[in-house]
């Protein structure tokens, strides 16, 4: 869907998909996990018999094939916030395998039931953990929150730094899926006899500093104040 060319009223496309992929998946390993959970607290009150060698050859296969598939997709999630999702479910899933298999073997060995539902709970803890990070990043990125990683305040200092810039405003950082970002800003140039070529720059800049890929900018001259939304105003970032 993040492929699909921009159209109609889609004018970035469907990009944001990604973002929405990523919140679904949060949101299902959320609901997962809390389903473990209460059904670990049900055991403890209403234990049942557990056959330890079938938990863990089932467990076994399973962490082999998860182990495998998150391996694979470990260099991706570093960059692509929905390729974190997916990897997070595959090493999630490993680990409840993993944490399966030495339940299977105490319950077989010991007979001790009650090792099975705290090995759920255990888990619950350590996935829901860490899909939090991931649910609440996702939320604020469909908020249009500036992304993990962007210093907004670096931005900021990279813009006014550039030769005829004297001032920056209505610095907007967003992110239109979960592997590109956007900008937008007003820049003060006084004397911008070729704007082209100072557009051509700050794109490249911006991409090769900060993995900006879309960038767009009004260049005003500075001589007469151009009014703007009361938001937009409250949100103003200048520099002199």
């Amino acid at each position: 869907m993040s492929k699909l060319r921009p159209a109609g009223r889609f004018t970035y496309g469907l990009k944001r998909s990604t973002v929405l992929a990523t919140l679904l998946s949060g949101l299902l390993l959320l609901l997962a996990t809390g389903g473990i959970a209460w059904e670990a607290l049900l055991r403890f009150n209403e234990p049942s018999t557990v056959n330890g060698s079938v938990v863990m050859i089932v467990a076994a296969v399973a962490l082999v094939v998860n182990g495998l598939s998150a391996w694979n997709l470990m260099p991706g999630s570093r960059n692509d916030l929905n390729v974190r999702g997916a990897f997070l479910h595959l090493l999630s899933d490993a680990g409840v395998s993993a944490g399966v298999i030495l339940s299977g073997a105490l319950v077989m060995f010991t007979g001790w039931n009650w090792v099975d539902p705290l090995t759920s709970l255990l888990i619950a803890v350590f996935i829901g953990a860490g899909t939090w990070k991931l649910f609440s990043e996702a939320i604020a990125l469909s908020m249009d929150a500036v992304p993990e990683g962007i210093d907004l305040t670096k931005i900021q200092d990279f813009l006014t730094r550039q030769p005829g810039v004297t001032g920056v405003h209505d610095l907007h950082v967003w992110a239109m899926s979960t592997t590109e970002n956007a900008l937008s800003a007003h820049l003060v140039i006084p004397d911008h006899t070729d704007p082209d070529k100072i557009l051509a720059e700050l794109g490249e800049g911006l991409h090769e500093q900060f993995e900006i890929s879309h960038t767009t900018f009004q260049i005003e001259s500075g001589s007469t104040p151009l009014p703007c939304l009361q938001t937009a105003c409250d949100n103003q970032q200048s520099v002199s």
